[in-house]
């Protein structure tokens, strides 16, 4: 039977944690569980079979970690085809009459992706395509793609899947006790990119508990069309007698996952902590449940990294102003490679109030594809917006759609057949929200019936594509009623009628309206209310302007659309202070405005951070810089991170900032800036080859001057000893990341505290927390890499760095 074709009626068991099983089989510190398919493979056959026993229907291969950083070519197809064999093994041979399934299990790399790590992301794809290549020839079923923290990694998995195999794909992402995935994604976006990208089945797991990851399960199932996939920790780890085990026991994990089932989760499972024993919990309490209906939730969505923008509530802006046409000094800039302006221009738009913002870099003397990709990348360094994706061009359509970050909005297609058949098919591969230009072959119809015809047509070539009506956002174009005086009243009724007769959402270019006639603002503004009266679900237009963003406040206010009137009243209070006015009135541009040195460390101005540095040179020592510019930039992102109002990587874009500055300074000046505190131990303990979390520490760690000594992953504890005695290091640093290396943790510790009293140790990791950290000895437990950085600025200032070169 197929897999997708039982989830139509079915609720499907997934398995419960492997590595904690293996360690107790006799898996070693260091060693790699995947090769136990090959050395060991009866006892992984036996844990397996006893989760089909259990009631599981899908049991995932052992090989979560199985890929070409850890295996060379050969030996992954030898790992993968060994796991897949003995899953199946272990499924031939239950007792259990159930359907079943065997998953290829795919974790993530270890590695971030640039720009905030080393990894590019097509290596990222063809390090996972040469995993689903492994295990289409070694026969699994379906792909499992799990405990993924970052949006862009799991973009990279799941183009893998998709472009090497036809099996079903399955996508489960890691969430942090504030609701998001370590890069910052919320679980709307995380929907929106996924469903785009074509994900059969999309869900939570690992991090947490069933009742702590409760919020979040809701918010899948509030925006999800697709099964909801809901795979928890069996609570968190605590050490007993020596041993690790969870807080949360089999009755009660069932109990908290079943109830998710009833709400709509469709997929239930265990991660981290769980055994056959909480499996057969679940089944026994979902013996005979009827599955809760997938509905089709008809949302158009559109996301970044960060957050998803819905079109089809409040208004939408979408900021015009990075676009060529009729902008003399935006053409300058596109010839002269001079990304700075743009990203000027990007930040002044989401300052004003745009929420997405519209991308078009198309000049006939540039190359379009490679300029519009990278301006795509450098505005997701900078700024969390959504972005639209605006040109005519198919190969730079595609190129952005594919790097992008989120699901884009994508501008544009038409009625015409060359049209629809360059740009649907990309969007049904990377996703996207469409908007469509009610114009054909025989150009823009002069009558509202004529424009609704042809987005009829539209509506029924892009479901032809597998396209769903939602991700349409339909464009009547208005014309300039100065050469068509009827043409504001056509396009009106045009909108009222696309949203009545074929429901779907509209869009509109507003300034083109007046386009010939003076003081356009005014007649700009007029018509933007009259088209917001009539339903326009999202306007393309200049956040700058004053008259439209009074008529957009004012009519959010005015139709309840504005809780309070928050919006409106910070509003009016921004037109009442006269230096906001008149920056407001004058058109001046970001890229016009004296960029500081803590602005660009703020603003993750990587570039313009190195140039200010170097100039300040010629007026103040180092050290001076560092003391009041570099430091408190970085400290006003760390406390805005701990606040939970940026995201790791704004974060890492500000320290990157400031490292450039630091270069900059060491290149121009005598005296280096750097290690005027304390130097620090970094390492991954023994048996963990995840350096994520380190790396951070790391780079944050240096930007706010500490000597970093990183040793690198799946470092032996007398290793670590070695290298604090060297230095004299008065901190040390320990990261884990899997459940089976926290015991190389403690022993770490212990031996720090034996052989270097002096060092305070501090550790994290994604198996931890502060009650199992002090039962293991360490001095400090720090949530996050600013909490190190704080807890280093707390022990270390004044105690200088001692030894090494």
């Amino acid at each position: 039977m197929n897999i997708l074709d039982h989830l139509k009626q079915n609720i499907l068991l997934l398995d419960g944690g492997m590595g904690t099983l293996l360690q107790k089989a006799g898996l070693q510190p260091g060693e790699q569980p995947e090769t136990w398919n090959l050395t060991h493979p009866d006892v992984v056959t036996q844990l397996q079979q006893a989760y089909f026993d259990a009631g599981s229907n899908v049991v995932a291969a052992n090989t979560f970690g199985a890929n070409t950083l850890k295996f060379a070519k050969e030996d992954l197809f030898a790992v993968i085809k060994a796991a897949v064999a003995n899953a199946r093994k272990a499924a031939q041979h239950s007792v259990s009459a159930q359907p079943k399934w065997v998953a290829l299990d795919i974790g993530p790399t270890g590695k971030l992706l640039k720009p905030y790590g080393d990894l590019a992301f097509e290596d990222a794809v063809e390090i996972f395509s040469k995993t689903v290549r492994c295990g289409v020839r070694a026969g699994a079923d379906l792909i499992l793609i799990e405990t993924m923290n970052d949006s862009l990694e799991t973009k990279a998995a799941v183009l893998a899947a998709k472009e090497n195999s036809d099996l079903p794909v399955f996508v489960s992402n890691a969430y942090g006790s504030d609701g998001k995935l370590l890069t910052g994604a919320s679980p709307a976006a995380m929907v929106a990119m996924l469903e785009g990208l074509g994900a059969d089945a999309v869900g939570v797991n690992c991090s947490l508990g069933p009742k702590a990851l409760a919020d979040v399960v809701s918010q899948y199932l509030q925006y999800a069309s697709v099964p909801v996939l809901f795979k928890p920790n069996a609570g968190l780890p605590r050490e007993v007698d020596g041993e690790t085990s969870y807080d949360v026991p089999p009755t009660e994990f069932a109990d908290d996952v079943s109830l998710q089932v009833k709400k709509g989760v469709r997929i239930a499972g265990g991660c981290c902590g769980t055994t056959p024993a909480y499996i057969r919990a679940l089944a026994e309490r979902l013996q005979g449940a009827a599955p809760a209906p997938i509905t089709e939730k008809n949302r158009t969505v559109v996301s970044s990294y960060t957050h998803a923008v819905e079109i089809g509530g409040a208004p939408v802006l979408i900021g015009e102003r990075i676009n060529p046409t009729g902008k003399k000094r935006l053409k300058q800039a596109l010839k002269e490679n001079d990304l700075g302006y743009l990203l000027d221009e990007g930040l002044r738009q989401q300052n004003l109030g745009a929420d997405i913002l519209d991308v078009n870099v198309g000049l006939p003397e540039i190359d379009e594809p490679d300029m519009l990709t990278r301006t795509v990348l450098a505005l997701q360094e900078v700024l969390d917006l959504p972005l639209q994706i605006d040109t005519s061009d198919p190969v730079a359509m595609a190129a952005a759609l594919r790097c992008y970050n989120g699901k884009a909005m994508v501008n544009s297609v038409n009625g015409k057949d060359e049209s629809m058949r360059a740009v649907f098919p990309l969007v049904k591969k990377y996703g996207g929200v469409v908007v469509a230009l009610t114009l054909d072959e025989n150009g823009i119809p002069g009558s509202a019936d004529g424009r609704v015809a042809i987005a009829k047509r539209i509506v029924s070539t892009a479901a032809a594509y597998g396209i769903a009506k939602k991700d349409l956002v339909f464009d009547p174009l208005c014309m300039a009623v100065s050469a068509a005086p009827e043409a504001a009243r056509v396009t009106l009724e045009a909108l009222s009628r696309i949203r009545q007769e074929l429901g779907c959402k509209t869009v509109l270019g507003v300034s083109n309206v007046s386009y010939g006639l003076p003081r356009r603002e005014v007649l700009n503004a007029a018509f933007f209310t009259l088209a917001l009266g009539g339903g326009l679900s999202a306007a393309i237009m200049n956040p700058d302007s004053a008259e439209m963003m009074k008529s957009f406040y004012a009519f959010r206010a005015l139709t309840c659309q504005d809780e309070n009137f928050a919006d409106y009243i910070a509003y009016a209070e921004r037109l009442s202070e006269p230096t906001a006015a008149a920056a407001s009135l004058s058109g001046k541009t970001a890229a016009e405005v004296t960029l500081t040195l803590s602005a660009a460390i703020v603003k993750g101005r990587k570039k313009d951070a190195a140039v200010i540095a170097k100039a300040l040179l010629n007026s103040l020592p180092p050290l001076q810089i560092v003391t009041d510019e570099i430091i408190p930039a970085l400290d006003r992102v760390g406390v805005a991170y701990e606040k939970q109002k940026v995201y790791l990587p704004q974060l890492l874009m500000s320290a990157e900032a400031a490292k450039c500055a630091f270069e900059a300074i060491k290149e121009k000046a005598s005296q280096t800036p750097q290690a005027v505190r304390g130097c620090v131990v970094i390492a991954t303990v023994r048996g963990d080859i995840h350096d994520i979390g380190k790396n951070i520490v790391k780079l944050l760690l240096e930007n706010y001057g500490f000597r970093v000594f990183d040793l690198g992953k799946d470092v032996a504890p007398e290793a670590v000893a070695a290298a604090v005695a060297k230095y004299h290091a008065p901190l040390c640093g320990l990261s884990a990341l899997m459940t089976t290396t926290v015991p190389a943790m403690r022993e770490t510790v212990a031996l720090l505290k034996e052989r270097a009293p002096f060092c305070r140790t501090v550790v994290g990791g994604a198996v931890l927390n502060e009650e199992y950290a002090r039962k293991i000895g360490a001095d400090h437990y720090s949530p996050d890499a600013m909490d190190t950085v704080r807890y280093a600025v707390k022990c270390l200032d004044g105690d200088p760095a001692e030894g090494g070169t």
